[in-house]
């Protein structure tokens, strides 16, 4: 027997529940995956609150590392005993085990162990897509970055870094604020003592940045429409203090012709082949020091109602990884 977690209704942390299920075997095309580290995503609130709409009863977390433990007929990429990551966008990782579609899986090289692997892949992938793909940002350019001391922000402070770029971080703290300047933000600022969009044209004299990477949402929209220069862009890929609403066009023409993106990752890694090369740039970064997956906590598998409250609560830094 399997303990999974799953959520009847939505609501707080008290509506996950846990079940033990006995898993069938693994269907064509699929292969069944022991879990060994299971990371943790602010989407994953999202879901559960209903922010994000999910068929009821459901599963949740789409990160995970572990072993192949049995494949399914017409899998030929994977085999038993294999070491592979998954990061979705299928639910189900707060589990021990589950069988999961091969199309999905990336294998994990030997230098990266399960935990790196679950505190890295879901967070590191979506640096590597909002900053390559989406905002291809280029060498020299001055790039905003909210929340630079959280799970994604100080991967896209590195990664910023390495491809050459100026990073302005926001936190919420001196101690936030040591955590970005560690990850390599060249300015940060206090967002609860400082008029963050004061400051980034101060930085920038006055021009403001061309890209803005804002995974706060609501309490820092303003900030971001203010810090960005003329024709920037600015990509809201989060809603930690909740959702963007009434985007008003007329304001983007008044505050320099703005470019707005609500981009999700996977628009830019559909499919399989997608998904492993965007792993294996994530992964080449990680090798070369350019990102490290800071974890700054651990909880048992099926505290994962603890760990929800405590990165709902601002409790938490870096990366969180649920233990089975």
């Amino acid at each position: 027997m399997e303990r999974i977690a799953r959520i009847e209704r939505t609501g707080g942390p008290e509506v996950i529940g846990w079940h033990d299920v006995a898993l069938a075997a693994p269907a064509a095309g699929e292969v069944r995956m022991r879990h060994r580290a299971v990371g943790l995503n602010y989407i994953d609130t999202y879901h559960r609150s209903g922010l994000y709409p999910i068929d009821l009863p459901g599963g949740l977390g789409s990160e995970a590392a572990g072993v192949v433990e049995a494949v399914g007929e017409g899998v030929t990429d994977f085999a038993i005993g294999d070491r592979v990551g998954v990061f979705g966008p299928a639910r189900g990782a707060y589990a021990t085990a589950r069988n999961v579609s091969a199309d999905l899986l990336v294998p994990l090289p030997d230098t990266v162990d399960d935990d790196t692997a679950a505190a890295i892949m879901l967070k590191g992938g979506t640096a590597a897509f909002l900053v390559e793909d989406c905002a291809r940002v280029q060498a020299g350019q001055t790039v905003l970055v909210h929340a630079a001391a959280g799970g994604v922000g100080h991967l896209l402070v590195g990664w910023l870094k390495a491809i050459g770029a100026v990073v302005i971080g926001t936190v919420g703290s001196e101690e936030k604020a040591a955590r970005a300047r560690a990850a390599g933000a060249d300015h940060v600022i206090l967002n609860r003592q400082e008029d963050v969009a004061a400051r980034v044209r101060a930085i920038t004299d006055g021009a403001g940045v061309p890209v803005v990477l804002d995974g706060v949402g609501k309490a820092t929209w303003n900030a971001s429409l203010d810090s960005a220069a003329r024709r920037g862009l600015i990509a809201s890929f989060g809603n930690a203090s909740g959702a963007v609403e009434g985007v008003n066009l007329g304001v983007l023409a008044s505050k320099g012709s703005l470019f707005v993106t609500r981009p999700t990752l996977f628009d830019y890694a559909v499919t399989a082949a997608e998904k492993r090369a965007l792993m294996a740039r994530v992964f080449a970064m990680l090798a070369r020091g350019a990102i490290v997956p800071e974890i700054g906590q651990r909880y048992a598998l099926e505290d994962a109602a603890q760990a929800h409250r405590a990165i709902e609560a601002g409790e938490t830094f870096g990366s969180t990884v649920l233990v089975p």
